[in-house]
């Protein structure tokens, strides 16, 4: 059973995570404060490491500058308020394995610590591909027919997540919970915003529309 350290101040979030692990079969461990969460973190004893970044004491960015200043290569998964591409960049530089911003969905959180505590036994799988798309997870860029192309944080995540279920039918209610998180308004219109945004930055034939259901990524 994998072992998760949460490193995260509020106890509403720090409850909420920790509860959907042993749901999970992880078996978590929360701290609210970052000289402690450093102090746990080095023991030794964790598969990985759920870290916020606006900590007491010592904020996120310092208890992952000291971490691999030790040399520990146990797997990061910053969860933070702090959305912007400065900062998920700073912590992917700093060495975070991976970046998810408030509000959250839990399955795509879980996804990650999957994917993380995967790639910590075995060969690392940072990418994904579907046809000419490929996003590189740990570095954030995205490719689409060869041509580098600039996301925002929010594109990226529905990218991403279109790109786990090529062919696939998502509805706009799947996205809003898995791109926007719990915090979401199921009458909005940000899914139909975010599709357009992303069509005329990657192509728009490449995700259809299908009429009453959702949205598709075209498998080529």
């Amino acid at each position: 059973m994998n072992r998760i350290l949460i490193a995260e101040d509020e106890e509403r979030i720090a409850s909420f995570v920790a509860k959907g692990l042993r749901a999970h079969h992880f078996t978590p461990t929360v701290v609210g404060d970052g000289k402690v969460a450093l102090d746990h973190a080095q023991s030794s004893q964790y598969d990985l490491l759920v870290l916020d970044l606006g900590l007491p004491s010592l904020d996120g960015f310092g208890v992952l500058d000291r971490l691999r200043a030790g040399g520990s290569t146990m797997p990061v998964v910053i969860l933070t308020a702090r959305g912007s591409i400065d900062d998920t960049v700073a912590g992917l530089e700093r060495g975070a394995d991976d970046y998810v911003t408030k509000p959250f969905s839990f399955d795509e959180l879980l996804a990650r610590i999957r994917l993380r505590i995967r790639d910590a036994s075995g060969p690392p799988a940072t990418t994904i591909t579907a046809a000419d798309l490929m996003l590189d997870l740990r570095t954030r860029r995205a490719v689409a027919g060869g041509r580098e192309v600039e996301l925002t944080a929010r594109e990226f995540v529905l990218l991403e997540t279109l790109l786990r279920h090529p062919g696939q039918v998502l509805s706009r209610e799947q996205l809003l919970s898995r791109v926007w998180g719990t915090d979401f308004d199921p009458g909005s219109n940000v899914v139909d915003v975010y599709i357009r945004y992303l069509r005329l930055k990657i192509g728009s034939e490449r995700i259809e529309t299908v009429r009453g259901m959702g949205y598709r990524l075209q498998r080529r």
